[in-house]
């Protein structure tokens, strides 16, 4: 996949979750900020993904996908707080994640 296309029922179910045109879901778009999704929208999307998959995701899933394969000990401290090594690294994998944008510190909750 490209950063040019989604996957159809990708597209589908963010657009069937959301209320929205599949036109709207672009692959630059933000769930929260462009799409105007909550956070229970974010479980309803996910489901509809697992259906159409016939898969399963779980949340240590997406946070495997999220660190990269970085060791909890490079990613964050002692106290779960995201370092310099994991903000770098989720705007690297989030391209609409922003760190200046943070009021306090980011933790791995």
């Amino acid at each position: 996949m490209t950063t040019t296309a989604l996957p159809p029922a990708v597209q589908e179910a963010i657009a069937d979750a959301l209320g929205i045109e599949e036109a709207e879901v672009l692959p630059g778009a933000t769930l929260l900020g462009d799409l105007g999704a909550e956070s229970i929208d974010l479980l309803d999307i996910l489901f509809r993904i697992e259906r159409a998959g016939g898969g399963k995701v779980t949340v240590a899933d997406i946070g495997d996908l999220l660190q990269g394969g970085i060791p909890d000990e490079e990613f964050g401290d002692e106290n779960e707080v995201v370092n310099d090594t994991g903000l770098s690294h989720l705007e690297r994998v989030l391209p609409q994640f922003d760190r200046t944008r943070l009021t306090e510190p980011l933790t791995a909750d």
